[in-house]
């Protein structure tokens, strides 16, 4: 089994696992700090996205795409810049989009649940409606919940991820041995 090869790093997973639930807990005490550090990340990923998308775009400067690819760069490190440059309106500008994309995917779930109905379709309506109303629950508190929205989805994101990795580890620690599973088979 593949497992058998990291079972000995159980305490390691552990240990990640631990640090990440403390950077959570870290992120929702400094939500409105979490938040703006997200729109600072987010705009330098996108600033040296586009600084890869021109290079590229002189890369293949033979075809007819460099044209694409240079507007694709500038437009990405203007963005980003702009982005870094200008935190909050960052935050304003991302929050809309995450609170647009929750809405529209809200309801596109719950609607294909209740059309669809498929063998448990109920969850998959559950889903589609929780996602629907937080959708709802961002636009309706905007602008104040750009101050608190990315940097709370940050931090709840980081406790989810931390105590999968605890309950990755203790999963892979209770692996039996290879000789036990030889036996065992």
């Amino acid at each position: 089994m593949e497992f058998e090869d990291i079972r000995h790093k159980w305490g390691w997973l552990l240990l990640l696992g631990i640090g990440t639930i403390v950077l959570g807990v870290v992120a929702l005490a400094i939500i409105p700090v979490t938040t703006l550090a997200t729109v600072l990340v987010l705009g330098w990923i996108l600033a040296l996205s586009g600084i890869l998308e021109a290079v590229h775009g002189f890369q293949v400067r033979s075809s007819h795409s460099l044209f694409l690819h240079l507007i694709g760069g500038v437009l990405g490190v203007l963005i980003g810049l702009l982005v870094v440059t200008h935190p909050v309106a960052g935050a304003l500008a991302w929050t809309l989009l995450f609170a647009s994309f929750l809405t529209v995917i809200g309801l596109f779930r719950l609607l294909t649940a209740v059309r669809l109905k498929f063998p448990h379709w109920g969850w998959a309506a559950f889903d589609g409606g929780v996602t629907l109303l937080l959708g709802f629950l961002v636009w309706a508190g905007w602008p104040w919940s750009a101050m608190w929205f990315l940097g709370l989805s940050v931090g709840i994101s980081l406790l989810l991820r931390g105590w999968s990795y605890v309950m990755f580890a203790f999963a892979i620690r209770s692996i039996p041995i290879q000789a036990e599973f030889r036996r065992a088979a």
